[in-house]
């Protein structure tokens, strides 16, 4: 059985600072995704990214354990982004990203399985562009909520909007991305 997120906090406390490693590998990808999509670079992610485990490190006693330490984690993660933009002179940079390493490879027994694989990478990069093309408070609500896997009431609890606000950007980011992968696909078959 795999050792909890306060289990090692509570190791880390007692001393055994090498456990936060643990922590790092459990949550860097998924933060890192969170990052690219909102700075749309994925230098200046890996900036905020280890900015944001150097305050969760030295915030760790203030974790309470009262919410997920993944959802304490990405709200300071959403900060430190945050933080970003708002100190950014040109907010229109942006840089494409395409991470499938993180997708499963399905083995290959013919050639219609292949060409499904990679009709699937192909959606699946193609969504990933739109995305990171969408604002910033659309793009960020739809990474935590397919990417990072949180409830709605974890995305409140990460952006400090109320729920109704979350419950609308991720209905407008989802129109937004529907109305956008309907143009791509109409554009491609004609």
């Amino acid at each position: 059985m795999p050792i909890s997120d306060n289990q090692i906090i509570e190791q880390i406390r007692k001393g055994g600072k090498h456990h936060f490693a643990r922590l790092v590998d459990r949550y860097k990808d998924r933060a890192f995704t969170l990052a690219v999509r909102m700075l749309k670079d994925r230098q200046d992610a890996e900036e905020a990214l280890q900015d944001a485990f150097m305050r969760a490190y030295k915030a760790l006693d203030k974790f309470e354990g009262t919410a997920k330490f993944g959802t304490w984690f990405y709200r300071i993660v959403y900060n430190v982004c945050l933080t970003r933009l708002g100190k950014r002179n040109d907010a229109s940079e942006s840089l494409e990203y395409d991470d499938e390493q993180g997708y499963d490879t399905i083995d290959m027994t013919s050639a219609s399985l292949l060409e499904t694989e990679i009709e699937t990478k192909d959606m699946i990069r193609k969504v990933k562009q739109i995305v990171a093309t969408l604002p910033e408070k659309y793009a960020s609500i739809l990474s935590l909520f397919y990417f990072q896997e949180l409830t709605h009431e974890e995305i409140c609890e990460v952006t400090q909007l109320p729920l109704g606000t979350v419950k609308v950007h991720l209905f407008r980011a989802r129109a937004l991305l529907q109305k956008r992968l309907t143009t791509e696909f109409s554009l491609e078959t004609v």
